[in-house]
């Protein structure tokens, strides 16, 4: 078999355009910028656990809210990208759903030397991840578009309705961050938000590929 002496090349370029690779790329740093992230005078440099796990939960609600958006566009008009998307989307948000207890977990023994399991919006988001992960399973198994946003749909529906309802006991409303009078830190805490969402929006992508 011969060697094609650009074909090295052509692989190199076709793994830079792979979107798992980019979303790779995006958590080593958002691992750099978490790690450099200011310090706090009560928490001291623990709060950059508080920091990561923030922008980690938002872009989690914000896959899933465009799932729930994109399902609904696609159960309206018919269109099938838009269940494609819905489908991605939804599948991205459970993985940064789920993946943002262990963190939540993280902020808890490093800041306040305890879980605390009972905390209401833990719970919810515990239940909503068990509930997430057999609903993705089951709408995979089923291969239902219309199925998949409707559920996506109704899964998001539910969970801003829980979130509402939980109270605040370790989540200060709405966030101290951006009320507190800082620009250093509200750049910082949005150009991580951007970079953590930059790597669901990447996952998202390659869930798409995984489709066509």
């Amino acid at each position: 078999m011969e060697n094609h002496p650009g074909g090295h090349g052509l692989d190199f370029m076709k793994g830079l355009r792979s979107p798992f690779l980019w979303f790779l790329l995006c958590l080593v740093v958002v691992a750099g910028l978490a790690a450099i992230g200011p310090e706090e005078k009560t928490l001291g440099p623990n709060v950059r656990i508080v920091y990561l796990h923030g922008a980690w939960v938002l872009a989690a609600e914000a896959c899933l809210a465009s799932a729930a958006f994109s399902g609904l566009v696609g159960i309206l008009s018919g269109r099938k990208r838009f269940h494609d998307w819905s489908q991605a989307l939804g599948r991205s948000g459970i993985i940064f759903w789920v993946t943002y207890l262990p963190l939540s977990l993280w902020a808890m023994q490093a800041n306040w030397n305890g879980l605390f399991l009972a905390e209401p919006r833990f719970r919810v988001g515990f239940v909503f991840a068990l509930t997430g992960i057999l609903l993705q399973v089951g709408l995979a198994l089923l291969g239902r578009p219309v199925l998949t946003s409707l559920g996506n749909v109704l899964f998001f529906t539910a969970l801003l309705f829980a979130l509402r309802q939980a109270g605040y006991v370790m989540h200060p409303p709405p966030s101290p961050i951006f009320e507190s009078g800082i620009p250093g830190l509200q750049i910082y805490f949005l150009g991580l938000i951007v970079l953590v969402m930059s790597a669901a929006y990447f996952l998202t992508r390659w869930f798409l590929h995984k489709q066509s």
